[in-house]
């Protein structure tokens, strides 16, 4: 994925502002049946953390299988606007890489 035209950028001031920031720089995630996944965002001190939400998936005697491996979820900064991509990391690890990658 690639952040959208740097000069564009407006700092959001709710939740849903930082989700129509991330929906007109990225490409929407799609469920295995080619509808949109749900996008939900978790709020924080200096941003907002957006990701996908895909169901969990079963083999075909119907037992869950692993998630597969990778992904990405994107941090909208309250300050800058500024969209990153940081791993597919459980919300409160991945805020915490967004904060580390911040410090001076």
């Amino acid at each position: 994925m690639t952040p959208g035209n740097p000069l564009d950028r407006t700092p959001p001031t709710s939740p849903d502002q930082a989700l129509a920031i991330v929906r007109s720089r990225y490409a929407e995630p799609k469920l295995p049946d080619g509808t949109p996944a749900e996008l939900r965002v978790e709020e924080f001190d200096i941003g907002y953390l957006v990701y996908a939400v895909f169901p969990p998936s079963v083999d075909a005697s119907g037992r869950p299988q692993p998630a597969p491996p990778g992904g990405s979820k994107i941090v909208v900064s309250k300050e800058t606007g500024e969209t990153v991509t940081v791993p597919n990391y459980p919300s409160e690890t991945a805020i915490a890489l967004y904060r580390k990658q911040r410090q001076p």
